[in-house]
């Protein structure tokens, strides 16, 4: 029988098994990474169509896995590039790792997506819409492992591309991160399909044509029926203050008052000319306030003067408690109110490896290993997700930093939150797409929630947005500014991925199962062909 029949699942062995076209592999993983931000070039997610036909291609688990982690490994290097310019804040101790830890983060995370990518190399499937399904799967199943603790790194998930428009990122609404980065896998592979497979060229394009209409009408329907201008009631005024301090100037002791006084004056500004009066809230990013407020209550009293009496300043700053031995030290979001007292503190969760904790401290201490950004102390985690109270304003939920990467944990899950604020410092990747990826992330869990954002960023992107993920004011990168506005309303019912979170898992399970029913179908319906 032809191959165009018995193995219309697989590519043409004489295309795939060439190891002259390996070099393309990692070229188009890089490529995937145009579709990330800040360019969000959609189209290039096709990329992944490579992968997947080289993918069918190969014969067993280790060529499969070689083809899968070029791929991914050109496609972190593109992506995540930025993170050696977290390396040279300080150049002389850490300089000479920009590109070895780079490369080496590349590499491990590639491993990692490699793993079940390449169980499509013994599986021999042979119905290439199925296998398509499954490609998409077993790319999604990588994205979940590298975002688990131990490895803790979930940034550029594929669904990341969906950001590109406020249309195409409605999905994560409905079917969340993981699903939604499980559709534009399968998309891609399934082009991958029409360009290789003529028996199946005309079920994979109008597979594929009926996936674009239907996440473009779906984004359609949801922004027209949630119409931008819905402010929340009684109105609360926001300022989101971006100072804009270099990394490497940040912790010099001799100019940490300047830094402080620049937040102070940026927040003491009238709302408008011809009004001195002040907002209700106040956001300052990450790591803005180099004193302890907890044992410094006339920087409290400095800092709450900035809002009206019975509002809230929510800013960052590092938590210290030498009482107890060892010592603790917590990267946290402080609440405080007009007159300077303390209302509230949130520790964040999920650390940066390498970043704000060192991995197997004993082991790579000893060989003078430190953490980026705290030396030879770690920061150590907080005991969960919370919801602020604010006492007369909307309660909050705060997310430090990386925290925004995280699929399905905007929130506590407890419903009560009614907006989103964000505090971070994105100093560390200079002017780089780092900072834009991270923003359409945070844009994301407003998505995923149906809340507004408020994130205020130490260089940018600082910005505002409705529970819709849309963009109402934003201050560009590497400037120095506020953002003074109305906060807006949540939604008033929460989207169907936070109160259904199952779905994700039940659309990927019927996709899969459906792709196991035509494999096993086409199977019986052949029984003597043998791929070629």
């Amino acid at each position: 029988m032809s191959s165009g029949t018995a193995v219309a699942g697989r590519v043409p062995a004489a295309a795939a098994e060439r190891p002259a076209r390996l070099w393309l592999t990692p070229i188009a993983g890089a490529a995937l990474a145009l579709a990330l931000p800040p360019l969000g070039f959609l189209p290039a997610a096709l990329a992944l169509g490579l992968l997947f036909v080289q993918l069918q291609g190969a014969r067993g688990y280790w060529p499969a896995f070689a083809r899968a982690w070029l791929f991914g490994f050109g496609f972190h290097l593109a992506g995540l590039y930025w993170v050696g310019i977290a390396f040279l804040a300080e150049a002389d101790r850490f300089g000479a790792l920009a590109v070895p830890g780079v490369v080496a983060l590349a590499a491990i995370l590639a491993v990692i997506g490699a793993m079940p990518l390449a169980l499509l190399g013994p599986l021999r499937l042979r119905q290439p819409i199925a296998a398509a399904a499954v490609f998409a799967g077993l790319w999604c199943l990588g994205e979940l492992a590298r975002g688990q603790h131990g490895v803790q790194f979930p940034w550029n998930p594929l669904a990341l591309a969906l950001a590109a428009t406020d249309t195409s990122l409605q999905v994560v609404a409905l079917v969340g991160t993981t699903a939604g980065g499980f559709l534009v896998a399968w998309l891609a592979a399934l082009v991958g399909v029409a360009l290789t497979v003529r028996a199946a060229r005309r079920t994979a394009l109008a597979l594929c044509l009926a996936m674009v209409a239907g996440l473009a009408a779906f984004g359609l329907w949801r922004l027209a029926s949630h119409p931008p201008g819905l402010m929340a009631e009684p109105p609360v005024t926001v300022r989101i203050v971006q100072a804009n301090i270099a990394q490497h100037h940040k912790w010099d002791p001799a100019l940490r008052r300047n830094w402080f006084d620049r937040h102070l004056d940026l927040a003491r500004q009238p709302i408008r000319p011809d009004a001195p009066d002040r907002p209700d809230i106040v956001v300052w990013p990450e790591s803005s306030v180099p004193y302890s407020l907890d044992a410094e209550p006339e920087v409290r009293g400095l800092i709450g003067d900035v809002v009206r009496p019975g509002g809230v300043v929510i800013l960052g700053s590092n938590h210290f408690d030498g009482s107890v031995e060892p010592p603790i030290l917590h990267n946290s979001v402080y609440a405080l109110a007009g007159d300077g007292e303390l209302l509230g503190r949130y520790d964040k969760v999920d650390l940066v490896p390498f970043g704000e904790f060192l991995p197997m401290r004993p082991l790579l201490g000893a060989v003078g290993l430190e953490a980026l950004a705290v030396g030879s102390m770690d920061f150590q985690a907080g005991p969960g997700r919370t919801t602020m109270a604010l006492p007369g304003l909307p309660p909050a939920s705060p997310l430090v930093c990386f925290e925004a990467a995280f699929p399905g944990r905007g929130t506590d899950g407890s419903g009560r939150a009614r907006w989103i604020v964000n505090v971070t410092n994105d100093a560390w990747f200079g002017i780089s797409s780092g900072p834009y990826q991270h923003a359409a992330m945070a844009r994301m869990r407003a998505v995923e929630t149906g809340l507004p954002l408020v994130r205020a960023a130490n260089t940018g992107i600082s910005m505002l947005t409705d529970p819709m993920g849309r963009v109402l004011d934003s201050l560009p990168l590497g400037t120095t500014g506020t953002i003074d506005a109305s906060l807006p309303a949540a939604l008033p019912t929460s989207p169907p991925i936070t109160r259904w979170p199952w779905l994700s898992s039940l659309l990927m399970g019927l996709a899969l199962l459906a792709a196991g029913a035509a494999e096993l179908a086409g199977r019986r319906s052949s029984p003597r062909d043998r791929d070629h």
